[in-house]
């Protein structure tokens, strides 16, 4: 398996840097070119991927690594497409992140699903139908003044849909696992929104015998009918999810000293409800030997060791909360600070030397004794107690045997290390926080070199591990501070790209399964993150990237000639030649949208009248077309009997304006169109569509202006006057802004 995963994650992380330059190329609002120009181009490169996929399954040999690469670009071909209808909406004004955005993306990606079957395009749909709907209701991500009642229909819509794909999935009409895991985890999430008191104050306490229901329902479809241990313990966390939410509404509603008792009582039975859980797990027959029962079976064992250790987690935050407001509450006269780290130590010192105990509940409870004594230590500010509990982290480690538990000792020695750095360096200072992470990065990596000299195996490889994992992440925090010498900021960047690109080949080779992923999610952490660091241009990022990216394909493609890779090793059940008319088809009509949208925008701005608005713009940015001025205009908004009439007459949706032109030049809301009614000579009719969730609020669609990265303030303090083309049949569009 080593040669085919360094091939997959060579080729992955190739096309990823090329989708990456594309993304940063078209949020940088490159000036210096026409229109059309970047239309070209934004359409040539959905060709470029959709031909060189087409082109790969022709080639006969090599056919294992050429049909992984044409999954990959058709893929990458579908992404593009919605890159090009993004920045199509840049060019023209129109919708940032609209749900037409999303919708018309999710369009074609559900069709390659449909046709191809491949997991990547199950979960590209999965995810834009989602956010399309997300879109729709709550455009940009803003939170409506929604009823009650509107909230239930939008939660219970997305738990039906998920309850419903699930099922198609469960019933094998889908073969996708992946898919099936992201319905039961979305419907659960649904039916929590459902049962929520804070954001339903009168229905939501209703509602929660239907959220228990379907819980008690999973357990018993997956213990009885289907024995799944793998949505057994998706169940059981979604259950967690549930007491530790109604948990919260109970402690905002009941805040006292003895909640927070109630508080340590609840943590104690999550922990026990945990350990009984999982070792009933682990008695229950495993069925058949199939491989993709076996796969299954390990996704289930790796989904327990998640599930156990998030609810531990969580057993520790709502432990430490209760354990803090006991002491603040009882402390009297003594101070609490101290009251705590008396109480941390007793903690800390009994679970170290007192192994007899349950292992989860030992676990637990030494873990609340380092938070608490975080926080004590934090709150007096001496440094001798804080050299106690970073001596308390070390001994932790040594004591303490299991990868994870020593891995989150490590951590806590990492956090006391920092905290003691801190108080002895003004925090404050300038560039004292980059001298921080950088000793911290610096005594890691030295760590990591001493593991070597360690004679225990296992000790060698739980320090090898935390030691490594906690230098790069020092490193990738380092790569958002400012410069300490000349060139700095620059340095740890090409440093933290070239070391973790390199650590994923390595841990591959090695065969290392946690540790490539750690440095996988790094890579892309590291790629996401720099979206929105502004030293680079995006410009000068985007042909980084595309060099980059190229780069890693062409060495990929030779490392996979060279070895003789071959197609048992790396094909996956594709029907790209199969159905390549099918394919072809969803193609075009893709290049059809494309094609019609810049036509009949062009034809507008060619021929629509010209009209001058008085405006007060807002400051955003999107998520794929980069900084926009959000626009409000004088028209923006009804006057009151307008408003209160269409109210009156139960209109919502598409509402045509009359706009009359005043002394200044600037038209105006004159009134509601008449249906055959005779226009002045000034006025102009206009499309605009009015809003359920905004009383008296209308929309035209030209309420975004996209701008050259960086200069939103200043186009909100100068920008004044919008000057718009409405073509004849009523639709308008956004020229430009002027300051006159």
């Amino acid at each position: 398996m080593l040669q085919p995963n360094l091939i997959r994650t060579g080729f992955l992380l190739g096309i990823s840097l090329l989708l990456a330059s594309i993304i940063y190329f078209f949020a940088a609002n490159w000036a210096g070119m026409e229109r059309l120009e970047k239309v070209s181009l934004s359409v040539g490169l959905v060709a470029l991927f959709y031909a060189t996929a087409f082109v790969l399954t022709k080639l006969n040999f090599m056919q294992g690594v050429h049909t992984f690469l044409a999954r990959l670009f058709l893929v990458g071909g579908c992404i593009t497409f919605g890159i090009g209808v993004a920045l199509l909406g840049q060019i023209y004004n129109s919708h940032a992140d609209s749900f037409g955005l999303f919708l018309i993306w999710s369009i074609p990606a559900l069709l390659f699903a449909i046709i191809t079957r491949y997991t990547a395009f199950y979960v590209l749909s999965f995810l834009l139908v989602h956010i399309t709907l997300l879109q729709y209701f709550y455009p940009s991500f803003n939170q409506l003044n929604y009823s009650e009642g509107f909230k239930i229909s939008i939660y219970a819509l997305f738990a039906i849909l998920n309850l419903v794909l699930f099922l198609v999935i469960e019933k094998g009409w889908i073969q996708s696992t992946t898919l099936k895991i992201l319905s039961f985890i979305v419907m659960h999430i649904s039916l929590l929104a459902l049962s929520n008191s804070f954001s339903l104050e009168t229905y939501g306490v209703w509602l929660n015998p239907l959220t228990i229901a379907v819980i008690v329902a999973c357990f018993y479809y997956f213990i009885r009918i289907h024995m799944d241990k793998l949505f057994l313990t998706l169940s059981a966390l979604a259950a967690s999810a549930y007491a530790v939410l109604k948990f919260v509404e109970l402690a905002e509603s009941y805040y006292s000293l003895i909640f927070f008792f109630f508080g340590l009582l609840f943590v104690a039975l999550l922990l026990t409800g945990n350990v009984l859980f999982f070792n009933y797990i682990k008695k229950l027959p495993t069925e058949g030997e199939e491989a993709e029962e076996a796969k299954d079976g390990k996704l289930g064992m790796i989904a327990g060791k998640i599930v156990s250790t998030i609810v531990i987690i969580i057993g520790v935050i709502i432990g430490s909360i209760s354990l803090s407001g006991l002491v603040w509450m009882l402390s009297m006269d003594a101070d609490p600070e101290n009251v705590l780290f008396a109480l941390s130590l007793i903690f800390v010192l009994s679970m170290l030397f007192i192994p007899r105990i349950n292992a989860v509940v030992r676990y637990t409870v030494l873990t609340i004794g380092y938070i608490s004594g975080i926080v004590s230590i934090l709150w007096i500010g001496e440094s001798l107690l804080s050299l106690i509990f970073l001596i308390l982290s070390m001994v932790g480690w040594i004591r303490l045997e299991g990868r994870f538990q020593r891995l989150f000792t490590y951590t806590i020695l990492n956090v006391n290390l920092m905290i003691v750095l801190t108080q002895w360096i003004d925090f404050f200072t300038t560039n004292n926080w980059t001298y921080i992470l950088l000793v911290m990065t610096i005594a890691n990596a030295i760590v990591y070199g001493l593991h070597l000299v360690i004679s225990d195996e296992v000790g060698k490889e739980q320090l090898r591990e935390s030691s490594l994992y906690s230098s790069l992440i020092f490193l990738l925090i380092l790569t958002f501070t400012e410069d300490i010498f000349p060139y700095s900021y620059e340095l740890f960047n090409l440093l933290n790209f070239v070391l973790v690109t390199w650590l994923v080949f390595y841990f591959i080779r090695r065969e290392k399964a946690l540790d490539v992923g750690l440095t996988l999610i790094l890579w892309f952490a590291f790629l996401a993150y720099k979206y929105y660091d502004l030293l680079w241009t995006l410009l000068h990022k985007s042909i980084t990237l595309a060099i980059l990216g190229l780069i890693a394909i062409t060495i990929t493609y030779a490392f996979a000639r060279r070895t003789h890779a071959q197609s048992a090793q790396l094909s996956h059940p594709f029907r790209l030649r199969r159905q390549g008319f099918i394919i072809l088809i969803v193609i075009i009509l893709q290049f059809g949208f494309l094609g019609y949208q810049t036509a009949s925008s062009e034809r507008l701005l060619t021929t629509g009248s010209v009209v001058k608005l008085e405006l007060q713009p807002l400051d955003p940015r999107s998520l794929l077309q980069g900084d926009y001025v959000q626009l409000r205009y004088t028209i923006s908004e009804l006057p009151k009997a307008v408003s209160e009439d269409l109210d009156d007459r139960g209109i919502e949706g598409r509402v045509e304006i009359v706009l009359a032109r005043n002394d200044q030049g600037i038209h105006e809301f004159d009134r509601i169109y008449t249906s055959g009614e005779t226009l002045g000579a000034d006025e102009i009719v206009i499309n605009g569509k009015k809003e359920s969730y905004y009383w008296n609020q209308i929309t035209y669609g030209i309420e975004n202006y996209f701008i050259p990265e960086g200069t939103g303030l200043e186009v909100e303090q100068n920008a004044h006057f919008a000057y718009v083309r409405i073509g004849s049949n009523g639709n308008a569009m956004l020229e430009r802004l002027s300051e006159d």
